[in-house]
Parts: C-alpha cells; sequence; structure tokens
C-alpha cells in the first residue's frame, strides 16, 4: 500500500464509519475502482477501524468512564444492577454477544465471498430500502423529526431482549454494503427507539466489537519484515480526526433531520457500482 492510498482511505473511513452509507463498501469500491485491490483488505479495515472507535471514545468519554465504573461496581456488589449506567454496561455486553459469535464463526466468508462487489451493490441498494422504511416508521407513529425527541423509546427502555435485536442487527454488517451504523439504527427505529436513542447505543455498542476485532487483526497487517506500520498509523489517525468531525455532526444532524439523504445516496452509488460492473469497469 502507498502512503497515498493510506491517506485517502483513512479519510474514506473517517468520514462514511457513522454515517448509515457502509464505510467497508466504500473501502471496496476505492480500493477496487482506482487500485485494482480490496482497499487493505479486510484486516486492514478492521484496524483502520480503530481510528474512528478511538473517535467514538472521546466524543462519549464522560458517558463510558461513568458506564464503566457504574459496571464495575456493580460486578463488586456496591451498586445494583439496576444502575442506568451499570445497566447500559451490561446492555453493551449483552448487545456485542452476536456479532462475536457470528464473526468468528462465518470469518472466512466474511473475509472471502462476502466481499464481492455484487453483494456490495445489492446490500447498499437492500438497505437502503430497509433503512427508508424503518426512518418512515418514526413518523408513523404519530410524529415528524422536528420533535421526534418527544416520543418513541429512550434509552431507559433498553431491556436484554432489545440488547440482543440490536446486536443482530449490528452483526448483519458483517457485510460489506449494510453499514453497522444503519443496520443497527434503523433496528432500533423499528423496535420504537427515537433517532437519537439508536445512534447512541449504536456507537456504544460497536466499541467492544470495532475494538477487539481490530486488535485481532493487527496481526495479518503487515510483510514478515514489519512494513507497512506508518501506512496504517496514518490512516488511523486520520480515520480518526475526520471520524471525530463526522460523528459529533451526525449526532446533531439525527436530532432534527430524517435519513432520507443518505437513502438516495445508497441507491445512487448502488446504481453506479451496478453500472460499473455491468460495464466491466472494475473487478468484482
Amino acid at each position: 500500500m502507498t502512503w497515498f492510498e493510506a491517506i485517502v482511505l483513512g479519510i474514506v473511513q473517517g468520514l462514511t464509519e457513522f454515517l448509515p452509507i457502509s464505510s467497508s463498501a466504500h473501502q471496496l469500491i476505492v480500493g477496487r475502482l482506482f487500485w485494482g485491490n480490496d482497499g487493505g483488505g479486510s484486516a486492514f479495515t478492521a484496524v483502520n477501524q480503530l481510528g474512528t472507535e478511538t473517535a467514538v471514545i472521546v466524543y462519549f468519554w464522560r458517558d463510558i468512564v461513568q458506564i464503566l465504573k457504574q459496571w464495575a461496581l456493580s460486578v463488586a456488589g456496591k451498586v445494583p444492577r439496576s444502575d442506568p449506567d451499570a445497566r447500559m454496561g451490561w446492555l453493551v455486553i449483552v448487545g456485542t454477544i452476536p456479532i462475536g459469535i457470528l464473526g468468528l464463526v462465518f470469518k472466512g466468508f466474511i473475509e472471502g465471498p462476502l466481499r464481492n462487489l455484487w453483494v456490495t451493490a445489492s446490500m447498499l441498494l437492500i438497505f437502503a430500502i430497509v433503512i427508508a422504511v424503518a426512518d418512515a416508521s418514526v413518523d408513523d407513529r404519530g410524529h415528524g423529526a422536528d420533535n421526534e425527541e418527544e416520543h418513541g423509546k429512550t434509552l431507559d427502555d433498553l431491556d436484554v431482549k432489545d440488547g440482543i435485536r440490536f446486536g443482530l442487527w449490528q452483526a448483519l454488517a458483517l457485510i460489506p454494503g449494510v453499514s453497522r451504523s444503519g443496520g443497527t439504527i434503523s433496528g432500533g427505529l423499528f423496535m420504537g427507539y427515537t433517532r437519537s436513542a439508536a445512534a447512541r447505543y449504536s456507537f456504544l455498542l460497536a466499541i467492544p466489537a470495532v475494538v477487539v476485532s481490530g486488535l485481532f487483526e493487527l496481526k495479518d497487517l503487515h510483510g514478515s519484515d514489519g512494513d507497512g506500520w506508518g501506512q496504517i498509523a496514518i490512516a488511523t489517525v486520520l480515520a480518526f480526526v475526520v471520524g471525530y468531525a463526522v460523528v459529533a455532526w451526525f449526532m446533531r444532524y439525527i436530532s432534527h433531520h430524517n435519513f432520507r439523504p443518505f437513502v438516495y445516496y445508497r441507491i445512487a452509488l448502488a446504481v453506479f457500482l451496478f453500472g460499473l460492473l455491468v460495464l466491466g469497469k472494475v473487478a468484482a
């Protein structure tokens, strides 16, 4: 991987990780279209995501520290597990289980056949429809996007059953083109949560899965002589910087807007990608 490739892929990761448009799809498309490769491959993508997850940790730092503190105290029996922050810690663990199990079981399939661009284009289109229907369900509950925070379920309503459901929706993001945030937030909207609540839990839920996956894949990211760490580092740093700006913007955006612009973008990108594949301009 050249330095230029690493810089581009780091920026792409930061721009797309938190938006419901699939960062893995964009990494694949950019890599195949411009350099004829996998954008660093699934291992590079997993490690690059450490940058964007660090952005989430920094953005939600106070919440995360409080959750970890209260969760640890609940394990020690010093606070009840019903404590809101301790409870959130347990629910993040519960919600992480599905993607952990499915990621290990289907690792070979995820790193192989599912990285075909026909699959990516199809998932971009299919989940554009899923996100559109989920977003419309917010309005179907009797309110518009501007006062959405006054209605719907909040994270105080989150229980183990919903945590597992959120986790299953997150696990769909193992398929490039789905989008971790798009899948998880859509699941939350279908379950009756507000946009902000679904997004907040989505970002918290992603932290353990992405961090563990990224650390696990580090060993696959360099040659026998150890080359490539500079490119990995610059891509990860850029993903963090750009990702922090995007997550801060996105959390403000969803408080007063719907997801239709992202739906239109996904459809346009899917059509564009199908066109490239049909014309033979990019290898599947």
